[in-house]
């Protein structure tokens, strides 16, 4: 969308709040209420008239980032009314009651993150669970969201679908974690940043293979939006010859019956993966180390860790 076609959505929603008689009808900014607010994920014009009404009225803004707020008010040409107070990752928890008790009072407290709806990847769960704990209301002004986005685009199945959020960011961790997902039979949407994307595509190729459809979306609602659709071995190809910029989300194909089945986890003992090591390694002409690397990647716990080594070494010298 081009800066003057914004513009213009964004004078209709003003023009919306200011001069309709049935939004102003509506309970749009409720006292003694905490009320977590989408704000955009790239598009300014996507604010909706009730989170405008909200940042104009509300008693007290809880921001993940101030500055930002701020940048996000003057380009709806909205002014902030209440009090403004950061609310991010390092303090969330402490402010929480102080915040609550202004609820209690009667004061409309409004919870904001950076992009998107808070909670979700962002502050805002503490508030929610103290309110729940302290018997005060919460309520959700909804709009843009980057997970649903993404799947909406993905053209993949949208029946069932997890969110998990952003990937592990050490190599073992993610590959842990990917076996573990390999036989989620849902839709599986991550997040992922500019300088990880090309480690974590390698790894989602070792641990689920080339064959599964995915798309990366990328810049969801900004002016460069881009998804890319295949299977993962084309994705990972993409990244490597045309790396891309931007924020991510991930949309992969959920398994398989078959995969699904193949991904069961065994719970093989220790002394069960000496014995098949063992098979191994006089079958194949193996190092009965190598035999016991081979054994043990094949057959990850259920929580997607390898079985100590060393404790399937010494089982299998005991089998000698």
């Amino acid at each position: 969308m081009s800066e003057a076609s914004e513009a213009n959505v964004l004078e209709d929603v003003a023009a919306n709040v200011e001069g309709s008689d049935s939004i102003h009808s509506a309970p749009l900014v409720p006292a003694g209420t905490v009320v977590l607010a989408a704000t955009p994920i790239g598009n300014a014009a996507d604010a909706s008239a009730r989170l405008v009404a909200l940042l104009e009225h509300a008693d007290v803004v809880a921001a993940e980032d101030t500055r930002r707020l701020y940048a996000l008010a003057n380009r709806l040409g909205v002014h902030v009314g209440g009090q403004v107070v950061a609310n991010h990752d390092h303090n969330e928890h402490g402010k929480a009651d102080s915040l609550l008790d202004r609820v209690e009072q009667g004061a409309t407290v409004l919870v904001v993150s950076d992009a998107g709806m808070p909670t979700i990847n962002d502050p805002g769960l503490a508030i929610v669970r103290r309110a729940i704990e302290r018997g005060l209301p919460v309520t959700c002004a909804p709009g843009p969201s980057a997970v649903l986005d993404a799947l909406a685009l993905s053209g993949l199945p949208t029946d069932r679908f997890c969110y998990e959020g952003f990937l592990p960011r050490k190599h073992s961790e993610r590959m842990q974690y990917l076996r573990s997902m390999k036989g989620e039979r849902r839709t599986i949407v991550f997040y992922e940043t500019l300088h990880r994307i090309a480690d974590s595509m390698d790894d989602l190729l070792a641990a689920f293979g080339p064959d599964r459809p995915m798309a990366l979306c990328r810049e969801l609602t900004k002016e460069y939006e881009q998804i890319r659709r295949g299977t993962i071995g084309e994705i990972h190809e993409s990244v490597v010859n045309d790396p891309p910029r931007g924020e991510m989300v991930l949309v992969i194909g959920g398994a398989s019956q078959e995969e699904a089945q193949q991904a069961a986890p065994q719970s093989l003992s220790v002394q069960e993966l000496a014995q098949l090591a063992k098979e191994r390694s006089e079958s194949e002409h193996m190092r009965i180390k190598d035999a016991i690397a081979a054994v043990i990647s094949e057959h990850p716990l259920p929580d997607g860790s390898l079985a100590n080594k060393k404790a399937v070494y010494a089982a299998a010298l005991e089998l000698k």
